[in-house]
């Protein structure tokens, strides 16, 4: 059975627990996750445009990059990334939007409002990533970069995303002459959020059920394939 509908639906619950979690770390103020680094100090530096704005923006770049990288490589079915960068930017503001309310003033609060919003972040990854159907722009830039460079995943994630906080770092200075947007929250996030994801993973079985509909589509094909 082809559970192509069940893997898009849990897909989208992950990209949407991902905006939650990630507006959820920005509001404790204390800087943001560093995949979203950049646009958030871009939203700060232009109120005109919303953070879902310029992520959509980031993202666009981001595929753009990979079509330069992969050549022809770079299939088109991975052009689905728009259909997914669409879906994370429009959910970044709607999240925005239902926490607009909150305005965490003590330390603890703050801190509460990232750790919080990192766990949010990495159940929302471990969905987003278990169905197997569609790579968010980020991810499909590292794993262009690993391919062009022949690096390991795990290596090239690491310098990716101290890249992007080296980069809203300076564009933070450039813009307010000042750190603001990025911050020990930023530090916290690309700490724990992985940590969080094995712990997940090692404690929860519905990633594995998540994941065991994608494995069923593919031993569906091979069989048919065999069968030929």
């Amino acid at each position: 059975m082809n559970h192509i509908v069940a893997r898009f639906a849990f897909f989208m619950l992950g990209v949407a627990i991902n905006s939650f979690g990630i507006v959820l770390i920005t509001v404790g103020n204390l800087g943001t996750s560093p995949i979203s680094s950049v646009p958030y100090v871009f939203s700060l530096a232009f109120p005109q445009l919303s953070f879902g704005m310029t992520t959509f923006i980031w993202n666009i770049l981001f595929i753009m990059i990979q079509v330069v990288l992969l050549r022809r490589r770079f299939k088109p079915s991975q052009f689905l990334q728009i259909i997914a960068n669409i879906l994370f930017s429009s959910a970044i503001d709607v999240s925005s939007t239902i926490l607009w309310f909150l305005d965490p003033q003590a330390l603890w609060e703050r801190l509460l409002c990232v750790v919080l919003g990192c766990l949010i972040l990495a159940f929302g990854i471990v969905i987003e990533v278990a169905p197997n159907v569609i790579v968010v722009p980020g991810e499909g830039l590292v794993r262009a970069l690993s391919i062009v460079t022949k690096v390991r995943y795990g290596t090239v994630k690491v310098a990716f995303d101290v890249t992007l906080m080296v980069i809203a770092t300076i564009c933070s200075f450039i813009f307010f002459g000042r750190l603001n947007g990025i911050g020990i929250g930023t530090i916290i996030s690309a700490i724990i959020v992985g940590l969080f994801i094995n712990a997940i993973n090692k404690l929860f079985r519905f990633p594995d059920h998540i994941r065991a509909l994608a494995l069923s589509h593919d031993d569906h094909r091979e069989t048919v394939t065999v069968s030929k």
